[in-house]
C-alpha cells in the first residue's frame, strides 16, 4: 500500500462517520458481488435466492407476506415468484377459504437449490467474516445492532 492509500493515524484524525459510511457501502457492494457470483454458479440470482431461502425458513407464506419479509413490493415479488414457479422451484397452493391468495411452497428441487445456496453463503461468510476473532465479531455485531436501532428510530420519525 503506497502512502496515498495508507489509513490516517487515528490518534491524529477523528473518525468521520461519512467516511465509514462510504467504506460500508463499498464493502456491501463487494460482498454482494461475490455472493452473486457464487449463486450464479448455482443458476440463481440474489432475488431468486432470497425467495428460496425465505421459503426454506417459512413455507406457506402468501406473496404479500413474502414481499414484506423481503422489503419489496408485492408487484416485484409477483413476477419473481411466477418465474420460480415456471422453473419448477416454487409452487402455489390454494388456501382454504381464501380465493384470492395462495400459499407458496418450495418444490423438492427448490429445497435442494435453497440448501445449496445457503451452503454457498455460509462458505463465503466462513472465508471472510468468519476469520475475525470472537471479540471483534462480537464488537461488530454490537455495532450493527446499534446502527440498525438508530435506522429504525430514524424511519419511525
Amino acid at each position: 500500500m503506497d502512502e496515498s492509500q495508507a489509513r490516517p493515524d487515528p490518534s491524529v484524525e477523528p473518525t468521520d462517520p461519512l467516511r465509514v459510511w462510504f467504506r460500508f457501502i463499498r464493502l456491501s457492494r463487494r460482498v454482494t458481488a461475490a455472493v452473486a457470483a457464487e449463486l450464479r454458479d448455482l443458476g440463481l440470482s440474489i432475488p431468486q435466492f432470497d425467495v428460496l431461502s425465505t421459503l426454506s425458513e417459512r413455507e406457506g407464506l402468501t406473496q404479500q407476506e413474502l414481499a414484506a419479509r423481503l422489503y419489496v413490493t408485492k408487484g416485484n415479488v409477483s413476477g419473481l415468484v411466477d418465474r420460480l414457479v415456471e422453473a419448477g422451484l416454487v409452487e402455489r397452493r390454494a388456501i382454504p377459504g381464501d380465493r384470492r391468495s395462495h400459499a407458496l411452497h418450495l418444490t423438492p428441487e427448490g429445497k435442494v437449490l435453497a440448501t445449496r445456496g445457503i451452503a454457498a453463503q455460509a462458505d463465503y461468510v466462513a472465508r471472510t467474516l468468519g476469520q475475525l476473532d470472537a471479540k471483534d465479531l462480537r464488537a461488530f455485531e454490537d455495532l450493527v445492532v446499534k446502527w440498525r436501532e438508530l435506522a429504525r428510530s430514524d424511519a419511525a420519525s
